[in-house]
Formats: structure tokens, C-alpha cells, sequence
């Protein structure tokens, strides 16, 4: 049943309030910033316990164990620190977000870092004997967000109380930096003192020596309660996947409960083997690993293969390429956070359901029998099929999980849907607020403003449609085309235009097109690739608008002249044939063509192919002038803003009239564009201008359907 249209309005209503929230926007920001230590923490866990007997006994072995202490040496900074750098990101982010980049002091952002850094530690236990790595790794991810949100919004309410005494703290003659810093002391300072004394609360009203162990602790008194059986055991799965989705890392955060209560059931069924029984426990750490957290928290190898078959996103499929080698392995931070997973109200359902719909049909595949019970040790690192396997010693196991990969791609598959339509509508207010910055300021971009040096959100847009566009042109173009009529409306020609259309933002703004090939270094390839389609589109092209008619193709001053367009031409002439062919190059940007010996030579040799050149936007300018001098045009384009000034300008007539004149004198022949009235037809006429090209005759379009398959 498809969803109402007012139910959709007010889920994505409830999608884009939950977006907003300051602490959520922070959280997700600063775990994206973790993402370097994510991959390089996965890729050296993956080369660490690779499941392979003979790689482990081989890096055991080798260099005397040299290379798992190296990777030791690698986790312990990454995943082993994974708190700290989530404490300092969260809180950085958080600071940046509520408080106005451009106004904030450099000191406010290192401040509130700094009084997360110290509240983490407090709570976490630091001052303990044996405090260490396993404090301030996975297991702490809640804390560690807790507290950096917390911590800063204490911090910022602190700094702005002290803000009008600020003169106070100043050094004369000191740094301003150290100013800055020094006044930041005292928000720092009472930041710490709150959570110092709610640790020490904590600490005399439980047994615990601090607020990090009470949490262990309460997870531990939840799960004690009841039996062993597939309540608790859907309880367990329901909560690390809640975890999980808020950031927190439910697998190391319940690692404790699952040593308790689960892992013990394997040694119980191997037991039960050796004295001839058969073995009754279901529930056991390998029954998680092998059939609920396939790929990861939220059985994420199922959102993978559903992004790799069906995504349309290319980043997004980008993302689960990069993914896939550690989800094979099921580790899946960096899916997690980098799709992201996490805050993703869309993805909530799915990333609960799947691992409880998955826990569902393993306990009873094993409690009916179809699947034997789970007596083989198996890392958690395990693949997917080898590790159900191993795991029951049956090719049940492995079909189990293919049985549940299945179910799992179908339950994410219209959420993933649903979250690509929702991130198309982002991306197309993103396009038009791009394109309208763009044509507001065109007129800077044509004399040199780039837009791929924009330091700001729309040079980052430039940047990846930039990239969309060169991987686009490399599967062929598209080409509208455009009628020419003479004055007794009989169609002279058509002009061949580019029209690139984006799979998300649909048909893009051309001189955009432009722009971005000519700043990302490929507008000759894309030139060339236009010819080349134009040339492949011929045939269509004459039996649409008629035999003997011109063809013409836009090419810029920059490229018509260079050694590597004419070489081209000369292959498309072997392969195509010129002769015969009224084909003509419209040059465009003329200014920047200067006629020296070498570009008259070059435009020559186009005409010694049979090719006709036409000169576009041509106006009473000087540059313009010279192009004639050596008799090397066919044709004048005018300048569209003479012909769109006719009655509102009294000189544009009579610079029209000037240049039907000249160009009768030197047997060329005068095209104008932009004719879209009777008027207007009827005015070039009386000046001696008989070649149109507008929307009064026809707008630029795309070759029929019916033609294609000829």
C-alpha cells in the first residue's frame, strides 16, 4: 500500500525537525570527522584477525610477531581512542553550531574541547589505577557523546556569563591569544566542577568508583533478570541496535552481557558433545554473530548489497564499494557513520527490524531443527557463509544466513529508496539556489571568476557536479538541435547544442555545462565527444530536417585552434568523410582568438577538410572586425543582445544594418539568433537580414524516439 501524500508530507516533516536539532546536526558532524581513524582502525583490525590459520600462524611468526604488534600499535590509536576523538569532534562541532563561526574567538571552540576532554575523564574514571585503553575506546561512545554535548552547553553558558568581565583577565602586554585563553580558565573551570561533583555523587551512592561503571553496571542488572531464553535474547539484539543507531557502540557496550549470559553456551554445547548428549543451547555469541550481525550492528551486509544492486546514487554506491572489504568482515563503522546510519530517522526502522527479524528466523530454524545447534568456535570475523558453516558444522548454517541476507535486503530496500527520493530533493534546492548564484553572477564568470575556487558552499557543489559531468561526457553526450529558416521559411540549417541532463537534477543550465568542462580542465574532450555525437547523429539529422542542410557545431576560440582539435577532425574525417557534408564550425568566444600566422593556418586547414566556419555573437567590436580580413568565415552569427535590442535600442538597427552591408560586400551570409517575433523577422528583413534562428521558427530539441532504432 503505497503512503498517503499527507502521510509522506508529515514523515518527512518529522525527518527534517529531527535533522535540525543542534546536538543531533553536531553528533553526526563530528562522527563524519572521525573518519579517518574509522577506516584505518577497520583495515588494520581486518588485517589483525583475519580468519585465515595460515596468515595467522605466518604474521605470528614473522619478524619475531613484529607485524600484529605494529597493528596493535594501529588500533590502539584509532578504535582504541575512539572516545576521545569522538569527545573532541562533538564538541568542536557543537560550539561551531551554536555559536556564529565568523564572530566566535579562536580560544571559545579550543575551550570547550578542553572542558569535555577533562568532564570525559572525570566520569570515565581516569584518576582509577587501572584506568587504560579499554576506558576510552568503543565501550565509552556513549559517555563520550554524552558528555562532549553536555559539557560544551555548560561551557558556552559559562563563557557567556563571564563575557562582560573579560577585561578583567586580560594581560597588558600580553598575547591576544593568551588573553583569549586565560579567560577561557574559569568556564572551563566550573564546567569541571559540575561534573566533578555529579561523578562524586554517583560514587557515594553506588557501588561504583565511577558514572562509567555505573552504566556497565545497569546494562549487567538489566539483563539479569529471567531466564536465558528468546525473550532475553531479543532484548539484547532490540537494545544494541538502539545503541547503535544513537551513535554508541552497542556490541563493545554490551560486550560485558553478552560474556555473561551468551558466550557461555558454546562451552555447554561442546560439553554436552563430548559426554554423547545433544547439545541445547541456542543462544550462544557465535548464534549473534553468524546469523544476526551479518556485516555488523543492524545485519548492515544487508543495506549493503541493497545500496551495491539497487542505489542510484553513485556516491552512495561509491561508499559501499569502500565499505564493502571490512563489512565482509563485519566491521561496519565506517558504513555507520559514513552513510550515515546514525541520527538517520529514515534508516531507524530498517536498522532495528532487520537484526530482530533476522534473530527471529535463526532461533527458530535452530530450535525446529532445520539448522543443528552451534557447537564450532568461530570468530567474529568471520564471513558470511564460512562462518555459518563452522559454526553448526552444516551447509544449513550457511543457507541460514542466505535465507536472512535475502529477507534483510528486502526490509532496507524501500527505506533506502525513500531516503535517495528525500536526498533528491535536497540536492535539487541545493541546484537551484546553485544555479541562481550562477546566473546572478554570470557576467563575473565569463572574465575569469572561477567557480571551483569558491571557498564556500557553492564552490563545493561546483566541485562534485564538476566531477558528475566528466564522469558523464565519458558514456557519450546528448544533442538538441535547432532549426535555421530562411525569410521565405524554408529551413536552411541546424545547430547542434549540448544538453547534459543530471540524474538527479535533470537538464542542467548549458552555460553552465561550459563553465564547469571549461575550469575542470576537459572542455576540448567534451568538444570533441559533441562533434563526434553530431556526426553520429547526421543521418537522423537529414531525414528529420531535410537533405543539403548545414550542420553546425560550437567550438571555443581556445580549442579550434589548438594541433590536437585539428588532428581530431582529421580522424572524424577518415571515419566520417567531410565532403559532401555541409558541416560548419560555430567559434565561439572570439575574443580570446588571436589571428597570428598559426591560427590562420589552422582555420585553413579546417576549410581544406570542407568544412565552413561561422563566426557566433558577432557585434561592431574590433575583434570582430579582423576575423574578416582573411576571408576565412562563411558565416556571421549576430550578437544576441543586437537582435534582443532591435526596438529598444535605436543603435542596435542601425549596427545591424552596418553589418548586412558588410557582409554583402564580402559574400558572407548573416544568421540571426534570438528571433522570436513576427516583428522582429519582419525588421531584419527590411535591413537586409534573411537567415533566423529562434523560437518564431522552433526550439531546440532532442531528435525524435522513433528515429533512434533506424
Amino acid at each position: 500500500m503505497k503512503n498517503s501524500p499527507g502521510k509522506t508530507h508529515r514523515l518527512n516533516h518529522v525527518i527534517k525537525k529531527a535533522e535540525q536539532l543542534t546536538a543531533v546536526r553536531a553528533i553526526c558532524s563530528g562522527l563524519v570527522n572521525i573518519t579517518p581513524v574509522l577506516i584505518i582502525g577497520a583495515f588494520a583490525l581486518v588485517l589483525k584477525t583475519f580468519p585465515a590459520v595460515a596468515y595467522q600462524t605466518f604474521i605470528s611468526s614473522f619478524a619475531g610477531g613484529l607485524w600484529p604488534a605494529f597493528l596493535d600499535f594501529v588500533y590502539s590509536a584509532t578504535f582504541g581512542m575512539l572516545s576521545i576523538y569522538m569527545t573532541i569532534f562533538i564538541s568542536r562541532a557543537y560550539v561551531r553550531l551554536k555559536e556564529n563561526a565568523m564572530t566566535m574567538d579562536a580560544a571559545t571552540d579550543i575551550g570547550a574541547v578542553m572542558a569535555s576532554l577533562m568532564s570525559f575523564f572525570i566520569l570515565a574514571g581516569a584518576y582509577q589505577p587501572g584506568f587504560g585503553t579499554a576506558s576510552v575506546g568503543p565501550k565509552s561512545m556513549f559517555l563520550a557523546i554524552l558528555t562532549s554535548i553536555v559539557a560544551t552547553l555548560l561551557y558556552l553558558r559559562f563563557h557567556r556569563a563571564f563575557t562582560s568581565r573579560r577585561r578583567r583577565y586580560y594581560s597588558t602586554g600580553a598575547d591576544q591569544e593568551f588573553n583569549l585563553m586565560m579567560f577561557s580558565i574559569f568556564p572551563i573551570l566550573f564546567t569541571t566542577l559540575v561534573f566533578a561533583v555529579f561523578n562524586m555523587l554517583i560514587v557515594r551512592l553506588f557501588p561504583v568508583d565511577s558514572f562509567r561503571e555505573l552504566l556497565i553496571l545497569a546494562f549487567d542488572r538489566l539483563f539479569s533478570i529471567g531466564k536465558n531464553g528468546f525473550t532475553k535474547g531479543f532484548f539484547f539484539v532490540l537494545l544494541s541496535s538502539l545503541l547503535w543507531f544513537f551513535g554508541i557502540h552497542g556490541s563493545d557496550t554490551l560486550e560485558d552481557v553478552m560474556q555473561t549470559y551468551f558466550a557461555p553456551g558454546l562451552a555447554a554445547n561442546q560439553a554436552a558433545v563430548e559426554a554423547g548428549q545433544a547439545p541445547t543451547a541456542i543462544l550462544t555469541k557465535e548464534f549473534f554473530d553468524c546469523f544476526v550481525l551479518m556485516g555488523g550492528c543492524g545485519a548492515a551486509i544487508c543495506l549493503l548489497l541493497a545500496i551495491l544492486l539497487f542505489s542510484r546514487s553513485r556516491a552512495r554506491r561509491g561508499l559501499g564499494l569502500a565499505a564493502a572489504l571490512p563489512m565482509l568482515f563485519n566491521i561496519n563503522e565506517l558504513m555507520v557513520f559514513g552513510l550515515p546510519i546514525i541520527y538517520n530517522p529514515i534508516l531507524l526502522i530498517p536498522f532495528i527490524c532487520v537484526p530482530l527479524v533476522c534473530y527471529t528466523l535463526a532461533y527458530l530454524a535452530i530450535a525446529s531443527g532445520l539448522v543443528p545447534v552451534i557447537t564450532g568456535a568461530v570468530e567474529w570475523t568471520t564471513p558470511v557463509l564460512l562462518g555459518g558453516f563452522h559454526a553448526t558444522g552444516s551447509l544449513a548454517g550457511s543457507l541460514l544466513q542466505v535465507v536472512n541476507i535475502a529477507v534483510g535486503v528486502m526490509i532496507y530496500l524501500p527505506f533506502m529508496r525513500l531516503l535517495e527520493r528525500q536526498d533528491e530533493e535536497n540536492y535539487r534546492r541545493e541546484y537551484d539556489a546553485f544555479v541562481s548564484y550562477f546566473r546572478e553572477n554570470e557576467q563575473s564568470f565569463s572574465t575569469g571568476f572561477r567557480l571551483l575556487d569558491q571557498n564556500n558552499v557553492h564552490g563545493e557543489f561546483a566541485k562534485n557536479l564538476c566531477a558528475d559531468l566528466e564522469h558523464s561526457i565519458q558514456d557519450g553526450v546528448t544533442l538538441f538541435y535547432q532549426a535555421q529558416h530562411h525569410y521565405d521559411g524554408h529551413c536552411i540549417g541546424v545547430e547542434a547544442l549540448l544538453r547534459w541532463k543530471h540524474p538527479v537534477y535533470g537538464m542542467v543550465y548549458p552555460p553552465l555545462v561550459i563553465k564547469l568542462a571549461e575550469e575542470g580542465g576537459f572542455l576540448p574532450k567534451l568538444e570533441e565527444t559533441v562533434l563526434q555525437q553530431a556526426l553520429k547523429d547526421w543521418p537522423r539529422v537529414l531525414r528529420k530536417y531535410g537533405q543539403g542542410i548545414k550542420v553546425s557545431v560550437n567550438v571555443t576560440g581556445t580549442t579550434v585552434v589548438t594541433p590536437r582539435f585539428l588532428q581530431f577532425c582529421r580522424q572524424m574525417d577518415e571515419k566520417y568523410g567531410f565532403a559532401g557534408k555541409n558541416l560548419c564550425l560555430e567559434v565561439t568566444e572570439q575574443a580570446t582568438l588571436a589571428f597570428d600566422e598559426s591560427t590562420t593556418q589552422a582555420l585553413r586547414a579546417f576549410r581544406s577538410l570542407g568544412l565552413s566556419l561561422a563566426i557566433d555573437d558577432f557585434s561592431m567590436g574590433q575583434t570582430s572586425l579582423n576575423y574578416l580580413k582573411e576571408s576565412l568565415f562563411d558565416f556571421i552569427k549576430l550578437d544576441g543582445s543586437l537582435v534582443k535590442g532591435l526596438f529598444t535600442h535605436r543603435n542596435c538597427r542601425e549596427i545591424i544594418l552596418s553589418l548586412t552591408q558588410l557582409a554583402a560586400t564580402l559574400h558572407l551570409t548573416v544568421l540571426a539568433e534570438y528571433v522570436e517575433t513576427e516583428e522582429q523577422r519582419a525588421a531584419l528583413h527590411e535591413i537586409g537580414c534573411d537567415c533566423y534562428q529562434g523560437y518564431l521558427y522552433a526550439k531546440a530539441e532532442p531528435l525524435p524516439e522513433e528515429d533512434k532504432s533506424i
